[in-house]
């Protein structure tokens, strides 16, 4: 958060923090950045304009630091599931099937970083590029175990968290039409033919 330490040392501040963060979500997912105010978010959290700059300099620097919080809810979510997979492929199973739970209840993460390409860039790279090194990190460690096929790394960590991506978009935003177990079982599938030991 800026170019000082902001980081609460209080369970206070940390509450506020959250607050804001949490409203920041909500106003940016609901009108957009350029639609969006200060006041809004401070507003919507509760917490006096004041506060505000106790933690962010900007709207800028609060929108950086969502799309940061963002990728960090995602990956507490997701992690401990994968972590208690049995095996690299069934980490894969896990890492979706977690990843679209998510995404059906925070839909609004898909317009925030959609956006952040352009208000954010960097912001919005190291979200995809730290998703994809996880993924990857976990190819990697499975073709090691020698329970994927040899080889596998980012190429296939890119392609499999765009599968993630619109799958998430398609059936955990846009609307669920088909049993979600099904979409499941098919894009793992998917997965599995392509980095299965041959």
């Amino acid at each position: 958060m800026g170019d000082q330490d902001r980081t609460p040392r209080t369970e206070r501040g940390r509450r506020t923090l959250r607050a804001l963060l949490d409203a920041a979500a909500q106003e940016f997912g609901a009108k957009g950045f350029h639609a969006t105010g200060i006041t809004d978010i401070t507003r919507r959290a509760g917490v006096a304009l004041g506060s505000f700059y106790t933690y962010f300099t900007s709207k800028e620097e609060i929108f950086r630091a969502l799309v940061t919080d963002l990728s960090a809810q995602v990956k507490a979510h997701v992690t401990p599931h994968v972590l208690a997979a049995p095996d690299a492929l069934a980490k894969e199973q896990a890492a979706l099937d977690h990843y679209l739970d998510f995404v059906s209840e925070q839909q609004l993460i898909y317009r925030i970083i959609d956006e952040a390409e352009f208000v954010a860039p960097d912001a919005y790279q190291d979200h995809y590029r730290s998703t994809v090194a996880r993924i990857a990190a976990r190819l990697q460690a499975g073709a090691a175990a020698g329970e994927l096929r040899e080889g596998v790394g980012e190429v296939e960590a890119w392609a499999i968290a765009g599968m993630n991506v619109f799958l998430g978009l398609r059936y955990g935003v846009w609307g669920n039409d088909r049993e979600l177990r099904d979409v499941l079982e098919r894009a793992h599938q998917l997965v599995a033919d392509g980095l299965r030991k041959r």
